[in-house]
């Protein structure tokens, strides 16, 4: 049987637990991190997705590289990237991408982007471009692209996931009942869609949950399921954090030990992996993704 946590009072659920505290970026490779990243005039999800984890990362001296500009054509609530219409299409990205991995030493780097809805190819040959040009200028570099929803765009899709990478992921983001309130430009069955369709091209697939915005047990453990039926191989689940008062607001906090759980509930049910803690994020020990 399995031992389900007590829902927290609503007094506690608006008070941020001592678990989810997390050190402010400092130290020499942090800095070297941030130089370089300004120099080249990059986007990382770790600054425009106000990553919990950014100190200990770009300590390590890795980040998350966010290609194809800052602004997202999506509406999610519980996203802190722009809204709008981007006017931004860097052919030479590709390059600065690959320079700056190659400057940092990256043995493993994580790539993702924002959606791009008005493009006719949802950025794929930037997509494309970028995993090449990383693997010309450091072959023994591993990669995970994170990407975005291609609304039903397969050939975008072959051509994103073609280029050479390790390990393609694609976020569900939260279970299917919430998804029209937290991604309401997106479709639950789509996702999963694109999911399957990523492994049958022989790719090994990753997604991520975010936990506190309303699921209930049930409901993550039927996520799981959808995924294992369609080839997910690792998954992450973690607390998610408002990024404003103007975004899907905490309904829960996940205590550590229910996340222990659910680890061990999605090993049970198939997946390979399991990242499950307070402060995990997509490409949170990501390097280790790539040996499942």
């Amino acid at each position: 049987m399995i031992e389900l946590p007590v829902i927290p009072s609503e007094q506690q659920r608006k008070k941020r637990p001592d678990w989810l505290r997390v050190k402010l970026p400092i130290g020499p490779e942090y800095a070297k991190v941030r130089k370089l990243v300004d120099t080249y005039k990059l986007h990382t999800i770790c600054e425009s997705g106000n990553c919990p984890n950014m100190g200990e990362c770009w300590g390590a001296g890795t980040a998350t590289f966010m290609i194809l500009g800052n602004v997202c054509t999506r509406s999610c609530t519980f996203c802190a990237v722009a809204t709008g219409r981007p006017n931004e299409y860097d052919t030479d990205e590709p390059r600065r991408v690959a320079e700056a991995i190659v400057l940092m030493k990256v043995k493993h780097a994580v790539i993702t982007s924002v959606n791009r809805d008005e493009l006719k190819d949802r950025g794929a040959e930037i997509w494309y471009q970028t995993v090449r040009a990383v693997k010309e200028a450091s072959p023994a570099t591993t990669i995970e692209t994170l990407i975005p929803d291609t609304k039903g765009n397969w050939e975008a899709l072959t051509r994103m996931i073609s280029a050479g990478q390790e390990v393609v992921s694609h976020n569900m983001e939260t279970v299917e009942r919430l998804y029209r309130r937290v991604r309401p430009q997106a479709r639950y069955e789509r996702s999963l869609e694109q999911i399957r369709r990523t492994k049958e091209y022989g790719q090994r697939t990753k997604s991520g949950i975010m936990l506190g915005l309303g699921e209930t047990h049930d409901e993550v453990f039927k996520a799981m399921d959808d995924l294992v039926e369609n080839g997910l191989d690792i998954l992450t689940l973690g607390q998610y954090l408002q990024p404003t008062k103007m975004h899907h607001e905490v309904i829960e906090w996940i205590h550590p030990d229910t996340f222990a759980m659910y680890r061990e509930e999605g090993l049970k049910r198939g997946l390979k992996y399991v990242e499950s803690g307070p402060l995990v994020r997509s490409s949170y020990h990501a390097e280790r993704h790539v040996l499942v």
